[in-house]
């Protein structure tokens, strides 16, 4: 009976703790990776450091004066040095610590040893990340930040700067329109495409932008947010009366710069090389931001006429692609698919498009189209996207780095309100007032909505 009751003084609460561990890790990583995984794999990290190095081949022959002071110390025998290690910076992902690489050592050498160094810290990635020459991030994640998405409390963004998802590594991708002017996101229906998207409009929307739709899904995905754009079209109709007139904003604008520099005014647009941004702030325009949802219908045609508004509309695309960052217009190109069997125009639309994010999609034609010419590597990545995971995606830009993100949930409802907030922001523009949604449609939320897609609950 003493055995029984020793036994169960000791080993309830070893099993309690141990059954408490287990759910954590698989219902709230977070709490676990804090409370469990963070001792353990700092423990593995600061007693195997050495070893590992060595075993990694990320260590180097000791100088001559180092083997003469131990020699002369202890006379033990003189192991190879490895990469001079920072102070370890725990975080509530993972850990980060930097490193000084030794005479000879390059980041490629740590990068090719990522894998070795999660199976020997016990993590779940290691990502390689250069600081300045001679020194080296390591950023190690703890669990798979992918399975539910949570953003970081506190994301430095400014201007015309949208924190839209979370990566791979932990950290939060911004999508900064000055750095990169447009954009081609592709996705499948229930991909979450329409989630990224909403997350653009609804961070966009508090700041001093204009925003114009182009739906040719008669406004289903843009009309929630009617009361904060500047105008939308809702068919291809529309939109071939809609670009024409972008194009002219830009065009003026352009003459705004000329007539502010003293440029003659029969200078060619392609040559001149300055901005908006070199404007005094009163006299600067309003950025414009378009969103092209289902860009595909733009391109196909069904008679002779439709092929004649389908070249000018894709020539005027093209033209604000090459042209409109300049005048500060930006291009948010989403579709289901897009491929050079659109038609004329398609392959040179997607080549000023210089950010790419394509979610799963149901050809691999669609993924090389968004990702092949600028990293053929991150094809694959993209083709192996689970239904189960809607939202998560591969992000690349012209570069030719790429990242595994996945945008967290946002409800239609909260998106349309922070619309309708900030409909006080919508500015005056008259060229587009013809084109200016007339009433703000309030989005119902509940059985109504079939199968949207929940990013952050994986």
């Amino acid at each position: 009976m003493t055995d029984l009751t020793t036994l169960l003084e000791v080993g309830g609460p070893v099993a309690a703790l141990g059954g408490g561990a287990a759910y954590a890790r698989a219902k709230h990583p977070g709490v676990y990776w804090s409370t469990v995984g963070l001792p353990i794999s700092t423990a593995r990290l600061l007693s195997s450091y050495s070893s590992v190095m060595e075993a990694c081949g990320l260590t180097v022959a000791p100088s001559r004066l180092r083997m003469l002071a131990v020699k002369a110390t202890n006379r033990r025998e003189v192991r190879p040095v490895p990469p001079r290690r920072g102070i370890i910076r725990p975080t509530s992902t993972g850990l980060r610590l930097r490193l000084r690489l030794a005479p000879g050592q390059e980041p490629a050498d740590v990068a090719a040893s990522a894998e070795r160094l999660r199976h020997a810290w016990g993590v779940h990635a290691v990502y390689v990340s250069t600081v300045k020459p001679g020194v080296v991030e390591l950023r190690l994640v703890g669990f798979d930040v992918l399975r539910r998405v949570r953003m970081p409390r506190k994301v430095d963004a400014g201007f015309l700067q949208v924190p839209v998802a979370l990566r791979e590594d932990a950290m939060p991708l911004v999508r900064d329109y000055r750095a990169v002017p447009h954009q081609l996101t592709l996705g499948a229906t229930l991909s979450g495409k329409s989630m990224y998207l909403r997350h653009l409009i609804a961070g966009l929307a508090p700041q001093p932008v204009a925003l114009v739709g182009i739906d040719c899904k008669r406004g289903v995905e843009l009309a929630p947010f009617a009361s904060r754009l500047s105008a939308l079209a809702t068919d291809p109709e529309q939109a071939a009366e809609l670009l024409p007139v972008l194009v002219k904003e830009m065009e003026d604008r352009y003459d705004l710069i000329k007539d502010r520099q003293g440029i003659a005014p029969d200078t060619p647009d392609e040559e001149i090389t300055s901005d908006i941004w070199g404007l005094p702030e009163h006299e600067r325009p309003v950025p414009v931001v378009l969103f092209v949802d289902e860009v595909a219908e733009l391109f196909l045609v069904a008679t002779r006429k439709d092929e004649e508004r389908r070249d000018e509309m894709v020539t005027q695309l093209i033209r604000l692609a090459q042209l409109g960052r300049a005048a500060g217009i930006y291009l948010e190109v989403c579709g289901q698919r897009f491929g050079a069997e659109l038609g004329k125009g398609a392959t040179m639309l997607r080549a000023q498009l210089t950010g790419r994010v394509c979610h799963r999609v149901n050809d691999e034609a669609s993924a090389k189209m968004a990702l092949g010419d600028i990293a053929p590597e991150a094809v694959s990545a993209a083709c192996a996207i689970a239904p189960e995971r809607p939202g998560l995606a591969v992000a690349g830009d012209t570069s030719g780095g790429w990242s595994r993100i996945r945008t967290p949930y946002l409800s239609l409802s909260n998106a349309a309100e922070t619309c309708r907030e900030s409909a006080h922001l919508v500015p005056d523009l008259p060229a587009l007032k013809l084109f200016r949604p007339d009433v703000a449609a309030r989005p119902v939320e509940g059985p109504a909505l079939i199968g949207e897609p929940r990013p952050a609950t994986g």
